[in-house]
């Protein structure tokens, strides 16, 4: 597999059966954001075929998570057990000061993060940590957030939150133990049908961001069945489990918020 999302797609699995196999994966390897290659040279010009497909929905997800019903899914959230508000306001407080430490966007890239599809008009730009990536295929570290969340602002950037992943194979109860699912839900883009390879470039942004889209994580199309009778590629679930957090927020629903960025319209 050749394309760039498909090798997002292998990339981002990272499961453990990956590793048994022994297959080799370094940082430098690691999509910028999780299920998502960055192109080599960094640039955001857009690619073609599935690659395309993919890129134009990353570009728009981020303020469609709350219309996109059969293409999310997101974990119920669970009767408070005794210490998960405590337990969720220490990971909060860690967050706070990671966030601390970059509010200088220049701070993080000094650091490796790196901004994904930098040209794409976005609400929220996820500088993304290649190491701390992998790490969270494996183990919670909240002061290693995979991405960090930026709002464009003038010629720059300012934080507003960060981002926590982890691996496709985690149960709800795995993600429990990372973060307590009565505070917090995470979310993993499901249901996704990649255009035709034939289509052209016009033809596959129609067909995935227009009114009437078809194909991505905005599409009509959410079953293999569909997918195979337009001719495009099926994926039930692309990019990690994800958690955005907002520890500059006062009270506990603005800093797990799951509508903040995702209510606006794109900036197509």
């Amino acid at each position: 597999m050749n394309s760039l999302v498909s090798r997002a797609l292998v990339l981002a699995a990272l499961t453990a059966g990956a590793w048994a196999q022994g297959q080799k994966t370094t940082a430098g390897d690691m999509p910028n954001v999780p299920g998502m290659a960055m192109p080599k040279d960094g640039k955001a010009s857009p690619p073609e075929g599935e690659n395309s497909g993919a890129v134009q929905s990353m570009a728009s997800m981020d303020h469609r998570h709350m219309d996109m019903g059969p293409h999310m899914k997101m974990t119920a959230l669970r009767d408070p057990k005794p210490g998960d508000a405590d337990r969720a306001a220490k990971i909060a407080e860690t967050a706070r000061q990671v966030a601390d430490k970059y509010t200088d966007y220049h701070t993080a890239l000094q650091d490796g993060f790196k901004i994904f599809l930098p040209d794409v008009p976005q609400k929220q730009y996820h500088f993304t940590n290649n190491q701390y990536a992998l790490e969270a295929q494996f183990t919670f570290n909240p002061e290693r957030p995979t991405s960090l969340l930026y709002e464009k602002e003038g010629d720059g950037y300012k934080l507003v939150g960060v981002m926590y992943t982890a691996p496709k194979r985690l149960t709800e109860d795995d993600l429990d133990q990372r973060i307590p699912l009565s505070i917090a839900q995470w979310h993993e883009h499901v249901n996704f049908c990649a255009p035709p390879a034939s289509m052209n470039h016009d033809e596959r942004r129609e067909g995935m961001l227009g009114p009437s889209a078809k194909f991505g994580l905005r599409g009509s199309i959410a079953t293999e069945e569909a997918c195979d009778a337009a001719g495009g590629k099926f994926r039930p679930v692309i990019f990690n489990w994800m958690v955005h957090l907002y520890p500059m927020e006062k009270t506990p629903a603005a800093i797990w918020s799951v509508e903040r960025g995702h209510d606006h319209g794109h900036a197509d």
